[in-house]
């Protein structure tokens, strides 16, 4: 582990276009009453994060400089997904779709120079092949959708030198209550800590990139 503090910043979204209720931000409330567990030893500090991309290039870069936090973990809803999906990578452009606002990035782009795609420096294979959250499935995915919460995904890599995460969750529902849902999140951030202190990790001094794909 480097000399980054012990603090955990876990951020879900508020609401955008029919999702009044955002299931990402209520996850994360119910993570908050959960609390990482005791043998974690770190702090947890949740918050909410707009849909609109100035407002969050902004609140990231300030998430980074003031916690200076150990790994930050982004929560947005895939309105289509049935499953939890661990995002490996983020891309740097394509950004086209307008947030709240009506704003989209210039160009589409998150960081002009920056690199295609950064990956997290957590392996969410691993991640995703160990957790078990009982009445949800758990997958992995390289394609996070050129949203807002990849756009903040991108600036969390980049400033985090690797250390970040995004989890997509699926809507609210009768089967998937929050309750579930801040369980879920628990149990992979637990992984995901756990995989971060492996021996032999690579040092995280920079970001790392892996080739880019087309958009999907």
């Amino acid at each position: 582990m480097d000399s980054r503090s012990s603090c955990v910043v876990v951020t879900g979204f508020g609401p955008f276009r029919q999702h009044l209720v955002n299931s990402s931000w209520e996850a994360v409330k119910e993570l908050s009453k959960l609390g990482l567990g005791n043998d974690m030893e770190v702090e947890l500090q949740t918050l909410q994060l707009p849909v609109d991309y100035r407002e969050v290039k902004q609140r990231v870069a300030r998430i980074w400089e003031a916690l200076q936090p150990q790994l930050v973990v982004h929560v947005g809803v895939d309105p289509a997904a049935k499953a939890i999906f661990l995002e490996q990578c983020s891309k740097n452009r394509g950004y086209r779709d307008a947030d709240i606002r009506g704003f989209r990035p210039e160009c589409g782009v998150c960081l002009p120079d920056g690199p295609e795609v950064i990956a997290s420096e957590v392996s969410m294979k691993a991640v995703s092949r160990r957790a078990a959250v009982q009445g949800v499935e758990v997958a992995f995915s390289r394609d996070a959708g050129r949203y807002v919460c990849d756009y903040a995904y991108y600036l969390s890599l980049h400033h985090g030198n690797g250390c970040a995460a995004l989890i997509h969750v699926p809507p609210l529902s009768p089967w998937l209550p929050a309750s579930l849902l801040g369980k879920a999140l628990q149990v992979l951030i637990q992984e995901m800590l756990e995989e971060m202190r492996k021996p032999g990790l690579k040092t995280r001094s920079s970001a790392f990139a892996v080739p880019a794909r087309e958009n999907q």
